[in-house]
């Protein structure tokens, strides 16, 4: 026959209080877990209010950025505008005494340089600079520093004016080019010359011309 057992067998007053004192422990666990977490959010609150600052921060020095790339970019433009003034005041006044003196004798010269346009008024090509006399037209491209790209760009525009001119509107005469610059890198000064241009360098208050050799003139 099977023996039955007591519910309240073996439940003493040890086991009851060891009972409550672990409850207690995980009670003081949970709470000490719960003021963790506390400062934990805390802290990311503090942080999130500092990235918040810094973005704030990040976005003022990014506006002050754009103002003063827009002030750049204004005063890049202000100095394209000038550039024409460049053209006549630095380079102009010595530029025809140096042809001059290699026997060309020009009577003309425009410092402004000439607009090309199509038939449509369409700009397609800009002269900083043109020499002019009963045979010749030089054509002169100005710049700072000439780059090797320069060369190609000013080929361009000579076969433009040549057609330009071909087409009646100026007189045929022959059409040399010119490249001018108060920093010229030998690089780019060689490759000039062998691409048949004028060269113009700037010394001090005056202009330095060199010409190419004659089998290398170009003449469009």
């Amino acid at each position: 026959m099977a023996q039955t057992t007591n519910p309240g067998e073996g439940l003493t007053f040890e086991k009851v209080w060891a009972a409550l004192m672990e409850t207690r422990e995980s009670i003081k666990e949970t709470d000490r877990l719960v003021k963790e977490n506390a400062v934990r959010i805390k802290e990311t609150d503090a942080q999130m209010k500092e990235t918040a600052a810094q973005m704030k921060e990040t976005a003022a020095q990014m506006k002050k950025t754009d103002a003063q790339m827009k002030k750049t970019d204004s005063r890049m433009g202000e100095l394209g505008n000038r550039f024409g003034e460049l053209a006549e005041y630095l380079v102009a006044p010595n530029i025809e005494e140096k042809f001059n003196d290699l026997g060309f004798h020009f009577q003309n010269i425009l410092p402004s340089g000439q607009t090309i346009k199509d038939k449509s008024g369409r700009e397609i090509a800009q002269i900083d600079l043109l020499l002019e006399n009963g045979e010749y037209i030089v054509a002169v491209e100005i710049k700072t520093k000439p780059v090797l790209q320069d060369i190609p760009h000013h080929e361009k525009r000579l076969e433009i004016l040549s057609k330009f001119r071909n087409n009646g509107e100026l007189t045929r005469k022959k059409i040399l080019g010119a490249l001018a610059g108060a920093i010229f890198p030998d690089k780019v000064k060689a490759a000039a010359l062998e691409a048949g241009f004028y060269i113009l360098e700037q010394t001090g208050d005056t202009m330095r011309i060199k010409e190419p050799e004659k089998s290398k003139l170009r003449v469009w």
